[in-house]
Order: structure tokens, then sequence, then C-alpha cells
């Protein structure tokens, strides 16, 4: 892998870098030397976030807009002339879309279509990510993973407007980027990301850290529902492959990609509250009343074609990626101006761990 080498002083964009992945990513490429250009919303006001708590701002340019604005998104991209595009700007809450399904819609499909707008009419852009979820796919409640190949679809405004956004980048691949050696576009859907730096609401880590912070105890409304648990930084390193594969071999690696953890990793919401509570060294949790709302009780992705075509794998344990997050947490809550030495540190390790 030659990621240090690869983005120094490259021109990256990152959309929604404000976000918890935003900020990690954004972080990261700052240390790998690029320059970096940020597009998204200010940080929900309310509750901490890793951005402020990080000061992810400083080092690179931050712009404040909206991705379904789309003449100021052009003039950013016109502005800037990125050269990779890593877009992670989204509505990324399931519960939410329940309540905000307009906004859901409006931000995760159109802003993807304005996105792509943007590359379209931007000739210095050679690689673009889009990151979607796990959620775009039409959930049978497989006990196997989803491949690439399987059907979109999704009983929630959230899930069904990733299932759209996968499409809107399929589309605009076929119709307008069909030259060979052309701009490489990649779709990347990734597991359920845990780390330090999450204060997301209805989100089960944020949920947790509140909860044990405080002496509460953790509520859980769906215990037996499996999901495929990843620290931050594994998908984020399959990302980064991915911009740099698409810059050198675009046509081979225009397609979507799934990065998840090993099977062994794919475990309940009850055990991974378990786990955290005895590395966190304290805490009870209690079962909760579940609302009526959908969610999917099993999700796993099958990720073959990441280990074989990008030579991407998982480096983490569930336990090592559990470990790494509460050691983050515990670590704001000593001193909050930490944050952002503990991110990099943790950035640092990953890579030693990496190179070895």
């Amino acid at each position: 892998m030659t990621l240090p080498a690869f983005y120094t002083d490259k021109t990256v964009l990152i959309t929604g870098h404000t976000g918890f992945k935003g900020s990690w990513l954004a972080t990261w490429l700052k240390m790998l030397g690029a320059r970096v250009i940020g597009f998204s919303l200010p940080p929900e006001e309310g509750r901490p976030n890793l951005f402020e708590a990080a000061n992810v701002e400083k080092g690179m340019t931050s712009i404040t807009g909206d991705i379904r604005d789309l003449p100021s998104f052009i003039n950013t991209f016109n502005a800037h002339s990125p050269e990779i595009v890593f877009h992670m700007a989204a509505q990324s809450l399931v519960r939410r879309s329940y309540t905000e399904p307009v906004e859901t819609y409006a931000t995760n499909v159109m802003g993807t279509v304005n996105l792509l707008e943007a590359v379209r009419n931007t000739p210095s852009v050679r690689s673009v990510v889009v990151i979607t979820s796990d959620k775009c796919y039409e959930n049978r409640e497989w006990v196997w993973g989803y491949r690439e190949t399987e059907s979109m679809g999704g009983h929630d405004p959230y899930s069904s407007s990733k299932g759209c956004a996968e499409l809107v980048t399929q589309v605009y691949r076929k119709s307008f980027f069909t030259n060979k050696g052309q701009v490489g576009i990649a779709s990347a859907r990734a597991g359920n990301v845990i780390g330090g730096g999450d204060w997301a609401e209805d989100r089960l880590i944020p949920d947790i850290a509140r909860a044990l912070s405080s002496n509460k105890p953790v509520v859980l409304r769906r215990p037996n529902a499996i999901r495929p648990w990843q620290h931050v930084l594994e998908p984020l390193r399959g990302y980064l492959m991915l911009g740099e594969h698409l810059w050198k071999q675009s046509d081979d690696f225009s397609e979507a990609w799934n990065f998840g953890p090993r099977d062994e990793e794919t475990i309940t919401v009850r055990e991974m509250t378990e786990r955290i509570i005895q590395h966190w060294g304290s805490g009870e949790l209690v079962i909760g009343g579940a609302d009526d709302l959908h969610e999917a009780h099993y999700l796993k992705l099958d990720c073959s074609k990441a280990r074989a075509k990008l030579g991407w794998r998982p480096l983490l344990t569930i336990d090592e990626a559990l470990e790494m997050t509460v050691a983050w947490y515990r670590s704001y809550l000593e001193d909050p101006g930490s944050a952002g030495s503990t991110t990099a540190s943790q950035i640092n390790g990953y890579m030693e761990r990496l190179s070895r």
C-alpha cells in the first residue's frame, strides 16, 4: 500500500468533512500530506462534535455549504480544482429519516446528483469515491453476506435513499464517464463504524458513551440485532486505497465495493455493549421497549472482492476496535483538549501496524 507517498501534494475534496467519518478522514489526509478542501454544513449544535473538538479545520480549507445547492457546489470545485473527491455528506441517521424523509432524500439522492454534476464540469478531477452504506441493499435477513451485485432496496427512507444514491452513481458512470482512462468513479459500502468522537443521536456507541460517562444504565432497544461492526479507520483505509487505484487504473476499479469486518466480528448489539462495558470497567445494561419503526435484524457484507482486487482486509479485531474507542472517549473525558492528539495518535498507531 502506497498511501503515504500517493496522497502527498494531492488536492482532495471531502464533502461532509465536519461529520464523524469526515473528520477522521480529513485528519488522516492531512497527515498524509494532502491539500484538503472540505465542503459541508457546520456541525450540529447542541452536542459535542469531533470536527471542533479535534480542531480538524486547522491545516485545511473548510467551506460551509449545502450539497443541495448546485451553483455553490460547482463554484467550490471551480475555485479549488480538486483531483480526488470523497463524497461523505449525508443525512446518516435511520431513525431521523422517518421524521425527515424529504430532507433525507434531498440530501442523499439529489446531493449525490449535484456532486456528480460538479465532477462532470471539473476537468481536474481524476478519482471519485461516493460513500453510501451497507444498508443500501434490499435486506432479506440472509445469514450470508451481501455482495456488490445484490439488489438495492430499503424499508426505511435512509436505506432507500442510499440505494438510490448507488443507482445515481451507476447511471452517471455509464452515461457521462464512458471514455477509457477518464475519471474513475466508485461507490463504497461500509458496515457499522465505531470510534472515538461520535456523538450522533440514536447511534449505539454514542448512546453507550453518554450513559457510561454519566453513570447511567445503557438501554438497548433491539439487543439481538446483528451488525457488521468495525473501527472507522478500517473502511477509511479502503476508501483511500480505492481513491489511489481509481487514479492509476480507473477502468478496472470504477464499480461498487464492500468494506466490512470478518464474519466472526459480526456480533449482536447485546454482545457489543457487554464488551464495551468490560473495556470501560463499569456499567450496566437494561433492555428497553422497542418501538415499531422497522430496523433490519441481520446484516452482513461479503468483502471478497475488496480482498481479491484491492488487497484490503480488516486489520483490527472487534476487541481491538472497542479498546481504541473506549480509550478515545476516556481520554476526552479526562481532558477535552486531547481530542486532536488522541485522534492523530490512533491513526499513527494504525499506520504503523499496517507497515509491519
